[in-house]
């Protein structure tokens, strides 16, 4: 009696066999698949991230500064002799110095001439003020209206600075204020024509200084 071959015995022998069939089957569904997809996209591009360039830098090295030689000494002069000849002199050693003679210094000083005179002192505040000879109204009857302020009905106060000498008369007169040159001018006029007691200081004449205001009214 002939033995019979059981079905499972053929499937074992024949199993690696399936084993390759299936993956050759799965490698062609894989290969199949990523074909359709990069298909449904369309181009399929790789784009690489630019790499930074290192640039390597050469680095020199530094020389220290040396400090620069001192300048050069200056040229020694040379003494150059002189080319001319000094003539000898004769002198006349018979001769004889008179020590009693007297020198010729020239003319004397002039002890005749002009002096320089010293500045004198002005004061502004003394013992003895000067006083105006004759007052106020001395000064008023010297004092003339000037026609060109009387037709304008220019008025007003001028007051005069000046210095009182030593005899009592007026110097350096000038106007501290003025309405008009007008007014000014013959205010500075009246006052120089005035006579003063001079002002003392210890019982001595000397120059003060003073200010009068001279009144021009319109009647």
């Amino acid at each position: 009696m002939a033995s019979r071959k059981k079905p499972g015995a053929d499937l074992r022998r024949d199993y690696p066999l399936y084993v390759q069939v299936g993956m050759v089957i799965t490698l062609v569904i894989l290969v199949t698949a990523f074909n359709v997809s990069y298909d449904s996209r369309g181009d399929f591009q790789v784009q690489l991230e630019e790499q930074d360039v290192v640039e390597m830098e050469e680095i020199k090295q530094t020389e220290q500064e040396r400090t620069p030689p001192p300048p050069p000494r200056p040229p020694v002069p040379v003494e150059v002799p002189n080319d001319e000849v000094v003539e000898d002199q004769e002198v006349d050693w018979d001769s004889s110095l008179d020590f009693d003679e007297e020198l010729d210094s020239g003319p004397p000083p002039d002890e005749g001439g002009e002096e320089e005179e010293e500045e004198q002192e002005i004061f502004v505040a003394v013992e003895e003020s000067p006083e105006l000879i004759g007052g106020m109204d001395a000064l008023y009857e010297e004092v003339e209206y000037p026609d060109f302020a009387r037709r304008a009905g220019i008025e007003g106060r001028v007051v005069v600075q000046f210095v009182v000498d030593e005899e009592g008369n007026v110097t350096d007169p000038r106007a501290l204020s003025s309405p008009h040159s007008s007014l000014e001018e013959e205010a500075i006029r009246a006052v120089s024509e005035m006579k003063f007691e001079p002002g003392k200081q210890r019982d001595r004449a000397v120059r003060v200084q003073m200010s009068l205001p001279v009144m021009f009214e319109l009647n």
